[in-house]
């Protein structure tokens, strides 16, 4: 039987990285998580595209959003993150227009393959399409694909795409039916 074996971890992110997770959380911190929710969304963007994100600037992005590496987000018109999401973007993170990630929802684009003895970093991104609304304290996992106008039900954890114009529930999430909009 094969042993793991973290000894021979080796994290392959750079010290820039790491130094530039640290700025940003620290500038972050200080200058956008004390704002009410409600002011100072222009200066929110602009603190993220300092920091390479590509902002719309229709977007809203709460103060206690926790973002790993803004460079990896990116957020079309009236795209919404919602308070205490994390968005654990170690690979790139799209959320698309008209799309609203509700509150204490994890996005989360690493792991780690449990194949190999070191549990080598593994990373794969998340594209959230137009017209989504992801629930309360979803879970959303690496490489997916949330299709244009579906929802994702509250507390529903997702492991694989969802397709468009469908609405998934549950854990692991499961299709519920199709989503249609009246006027």
């Amino acid at each position: 039987m094969h042993q793991v074996d973290l000894s021979t971890y080796n994290n392959t992110l750079s010290r820039k990285n790491q130094i530039a997770r640290f700025l940003f959380t620290t500038i972050w911190t200080i200058a956008a998580r004390p704002l009410p929710r409600s002011v100072g969304r222009k200066w929110k963007i602009f603190l993220l595209r300092l920091f390479g994100a590509k902002i719309h600037s229709t977007a809203n992005i709460y103060s206690s959003v926790k973002i790993y590496m803004p460079w990896n987000l990116e957020m079309a018109e009236y795209s919404c993150l919602a308070p205490e999401v994390d968005c654990y973007n170690v690979d790139k993170i799209k959320i698309g227009a008209n799309s609203t990630v509700s509150q204490k929802t994890y996005l989360c684009t690493a792991s780690h393959d449990v194949t190999k003895s070191n549990n080598p970093l593994i990373i794969a991104p998340i594209i959230i399409e137009d017209q989504v609304w992801i629930g309360a304290s979803a879970y959303i996992n690496m490489g997916l694909t949330i299709g244009q106008g579906s929802v994702v039900g509250a507390t529903a954890s997702v492991y694989k795409s969802v397709g468009s114009w469908t609405i998934v529930g549950g854990n692991p999430a499961k299709f519920i039916k199709y989503r249609e909009i009246s006027k």
